[in-house]
């Protein structure tokens, strides 16, 4: 796992890029997903001095763990997670190879499990799933911090 961070000093397309890589590949990684999130979101805050919630921590945590079950229990071989900070939000992005797009099911409370994607298009502010030349890329939105009022920023419904 790699953090990368572009500086004043260093030249780059991509100006004061925070982010974190990382591949697993057992589910018992999962939990380890969890722990690079909530590390590297305690070092947006401590060493970039980027403001991040509590629900923020917690959504986005909920959100890798999620993502990186699914890609475990649904894909062959490894799975890639980057999370990267943008325009005040976590990008979070899991890559597997299997390259059939996840069913995402209507809500239904009486449903026991497969709730897991109707809970990251829930908590995110966007959702998106790409085709790759092998397998497929997930990737959500969660915003860093919430407004004064306690709503979450950026939301779009």
């Amino acid at each position: 796992m790699e953090q990368t961070a572009g500086g004043e000093g260093e030249q780059s397309l991509v100006e004061n890029v925070v982010s974190v890589s990382g591949a697993f590949e057992s589910s018992e990684d999962i939990a380890v997903a969890r722990d690079l999130a909530r590390s590297f979101l305690t070092d947006v805050q401590a060493v970039h001095g980027l403001p991040v919630s509590g629900r923020a921590m917690g959504m986005v945590q909920l959100v890798v763990s999620e993502l990186v079950t699914n890609a475990r229990k649904y894909a062959p071989g490894p799975c890639l997670l980057t999370l990267e900070v943008n325009g005040g939000a976590v990008e979070v992005s899991v890559w597997d190879s299997n390259p059939t797009p996840p069913a995402i099911l209507a809500p239904d409370p009486t449903r026991i499990g497969q709730h897991g994607l109707e809970i990251v298009m829930a908590v995110g502010r966007s959702f998106a799933v790409h085709r790759e030349p092998v397998g497929k890329r997930i990737t959500t939105a969660i915003a860093l911090a919430d407004d004064p009022g306690g709503d979450v920023t950026g939301r779009r419904l």
